[in-house]
């Protein structure tokens, strides 16, 4: 896990002074990469390392994980390439075994070797092959092309700023802004965030001229052609897996199991966050039978009570007797570390949880000294465990007119207790017809952006979700907040494999009799009763309401009673901005507390970029 920054020019050089600006931008993101620097430049049309007269640059910060000797540092150097790589590849030692069958010699014990000798066996093709999280550069010297690629579900961010005849790519926005002749704000997709909470869901950012590379693409520079070109290396396989149900969670299992295992690969500290949910459970016990009983676990535990997942840890660690460490949150406290999150995200958030977890991470931080952690995000969407997908699902049973189904279904529903009784009028409002509805209106546009409960079938929603909603957005903030402080996140539920499993299976599947994520409650049969058929997960719970209504009610009040930004840029009507929240304060059962925590973000976001 590091940090990347690069420069290119496809009509003339760069010289020492632009050297010296590169290796300052590398460098603002230090903290993605504490262990060790180092910077390249090349004369593309000698094919030499030049730092005078040079038109392409690569710059890196490592944060070591894998081979911890100096034979890691990059930019490294094999086969006639260079490459600067942010990530892990998880299967690279499966890969280095295949490679040296082909008579392939390492000189490193590092991932990042084995993508460069992959790419010489297979070309750019061959990234289909990489189990991982990633996102790099890699010169080929040879051919005299620049090839940027970003791993399939955009777990790790790479951004471009594309100049006349010039392109610079990085870890993070940050980094390409003090290269912008002006920042201009991206209004479409601003809206597009107001109206429905995500930013992601392109490779436009919110700042103009600058873009994200798409997630399971490459971005291929050809110095000799001066031409550009953009390839998608994987997608989903689109061939319905069936079988009995046995035979299903079975194959589920075991996609599931290597997932874990594959990602306890690693030569510095690894730890489990363990909430006390399914997910993390799921993964914690997996984690268990590969290391034998050796992993640390974390858990989050809130100052509020009522809140606590406390009991539900206690259950599965004494268990199996888990290796824990409780870290208790004051969740009021939170909120006063919002503008530090803001300066790491580079872009606004729907509400205050990327604020928790950026404090789950300090806090693991101060109290730890693991470096890898292994984390249950993905979960919700590969199992379709959000309450909305059961609307879809319903939805799709009504219009298919499987009526005995769905009458099953709900029926179920009400007699476990689940999904029906989870029903809230404030989250479910996202999901219908705005004629439906009769709130306010603070908004002076709208977007036409096909919302995610819209498409025509169940699996093209979970996909677009998983694609273009959920997991860009849970991604981006997972990672600025855990590079903060120097650690990797890895995912088992977003490995390649097993998402593809997941979305080409029925729905039947994954929801069921009124449980989500029926198919991980089927597979992991050891897991204690309590949690497997749990109806209430909480997570860590945030009084955000209270913060609104209480706390920032003042701030908000001053900031939408007078001049704002997001006035100034023709986006909402204060006044009707200000109506609306009042009658959120006044109880409206509605307004959901996210409907007012976006705006309040995003012009606390306005305020520091466009000020």
């Amino acid at each position: 896990m590091c940090g990347i920054f690069g420069a290119l020019s496809l009509t003339d050089k760069f010289d020492e002074k632009d050297f010296s600006k590169f290796v300052k931008l590398t460098d603002i993101v230090s903290y993605r990469g504490p262990d060790a620097s180092d910077y390249k430049s090349f004369d593309t049309q000698n094919k030499s390392v030049n730092k005078s007269q040079f038109d392409l640059f690569f710059g890196h910060r490592r944060l070591s994980i894998i081979d911890l000797s100096d034979d890691g540092k990059q930019p490294l150097y094999s086969d006639n390439c260079w490459i600067i790589f942010n990530g892990e590849i998880f299967n690279y030692v499966e890969l280095r075994e295949e490679l040296k069958s082909k008579n392939y010699n390492f000189h490193t014990n590092t991932d990042t070797e084995v993508i460069i000798k992959i790419y010489k066996e297979f070309g750019e093709r061959g990234f289909d092959k990489l189990n991982g999280m990633w996102a790099f550069a890699l010169y080929d010297m040879q051919l005299n092309k620049l090839i940027l690629s970003r791993d399939r579900f955009s777990i790790k961010p790479l951004f471009i700023y594309n100049q006349i005849n010039r392109l610079f790519f990085a870890s993070e926005i940050k980094q390409l802004i003090p290269l912008l002749e002006k920042k201009e704000l991206e209004l479409d997709n601003m809206l597009v965030f107001l109206q429905q909470g995500i930013l992601d869901f392109d490779e436009k950012t919110l700042f103009k001229q600058i873009y994200r590379v798409k997630a399971k693409t490459n971005l291929i520079i050809d110095f000799n052609s001066k031409q550009i070109e953009e390839k998608k290396y994987w997608d989903y396989s689109n061939e319905p897996i069936e079988g009995t149900d046995k035979k299903i969670n079975s194959m589920f299992r075991d996609l599931f199991i290597d997932s874990v295992k594959i990602r306890l690969r690693s030569d510095v500290q690894i730890g489990s966050l363990l909430s006390g949910g399914l997910d993390s459970s799921a993964i914690t016990f997996s984690a268990l039978n590969c290391t034998g009983n050796s992993l640390k676990t974390f858990s989050v535990i809130s100052n509020q009570k009522e809140f606590s997942e406390e009991k539900y840890i206690d259950i599965i660690t004494q268990k199996f007797n888990i290796h824990n460490k409780k870290i208790l949150l004051d969740a009021d406290q939170l909120k006063n570390d919002l503008d530090k999150v803001i300066e790491h995200q580079d872009e606004p958030f729907n509400y205050f949880i990327p604020v928790a977890h950026f404090n789950l991470i300090k806090a693991l931080n101060e109290n730890s000294d693991i470096v890898v952690i292994l984390n249950g995000q993905g979960g919700d969407e590969t199992l379709l465990g959000y309450l909305r997908f059961y609307f879809f699902y319903w939805k799709k049973l009504l219009k298919e007119k499987e009526f005995s189904l769905l009458t099953k279904e709900l029926f179920a529903s009400v007699l476990n207790r689940t999904a029906i009784f989870q029903f809230r009028l404030n989250v479910a409002k996202r999901y219908m017809p705005q004629k439906l509805l009769t709130k306010k209106n603070f908004l002076l546009q709208n977007h036409n952006l096909i919302n995610v409960w819209e498409y025509n079938d169940l699996r093209t929603s979970q996909i677009n979700d998983i694609d273009y909603y959920s997991v860009p957005f849970l991604n981006r903030y997972e990672d600025r907040n855990s590079m903060a402080f120097s650690k990797e996140i890895r995912l088992p539920f977003l490995d390649h494999r097993l998402v593809d499993f997941l979305v080409n299976i029925s729905p039947d599947k994954k929801m069921k009799n009124g449980w989500s994520k029926y198919i991980l409650r089927k597979s992991f049969p050891e897991l204690p009763k309590q949690i497997r058929w749990r109806r209430d997960k909480k997570g860590f719970v945030l009084p955000e309401s209270k913060w609104l209504k209480e706390d920032l009610r003042d701030s908000i009040h001053s900031m939408f009673g007078g001049k704002n930004f997001l006035s100034q840029f023709g986006l909402i009507d204060s006044n009707k901005f200000l109506e609306y929240y009042n009658d959120f304060l006044n109880g409206d059962k509605i307004i959901h507390s996210t409907d007012i925590s976006r705006i309040f973000i995003a012009e606390k976001w306005l305020e520091k970029y466009f000020n």
